[in-house]
């Protein structure tokens, strides 16, 4: 007997991907992925700290970066949560939120319509 999911066909999830978003938009491709997946996540926000502030000498005066990052990593969870996930039920137990803390981020950070040009290119 197979154990296989049942696919929810009406999900509005199911379709996201960030890899092939960011594929689409030509920011990203096999390689750059090959690479980036060999640094931990503490290099990659370094990293990418560091690129940001390169043109101003490194310097990010009145940025108020530790401020926000809770902000900026609940989002990037909560993106991949939706896209790692076949439905926001799943997306929500994976996170630990219940609907009625799920509902309000996903509008915050505007998730479903960061997918929704990848959204109808699938279609």
């Amino acid at each position: 007997m197979s154990w296989k999911r049942k696919v929810d066909k009406k999900s509005k999830t199911r379709y996201y991907s960030i890899l092939n978003k960011l594929r689409k938009e030509k920011k990203i491709n096999k390689e750059f992925e090959l690479v980036i997946s060999n640094l931990s996540l503490e290099d990659i926000i370094a990293l990418k700290l560091e690129l940001s502030t390169r043109p101003v000498s490194n310097r990010l005066y009145g940025l108020p970066i530790w401020e926000n990052l809770l902000r900026i990593t609940q989002e990037a969870v909560l993106k991949y949560a939706v896209s790692a996930t076949r439905s926001q039920g799943e997306a929500m137990r994976f996170l630990g939120l219940a609907k009625t803390n799920y509902g309000p981020l996903i509008k915050k950070y505007e998730i479903h319509s960061f997918f929704e040009e990848e959204e109808t290119d699938e279609k």
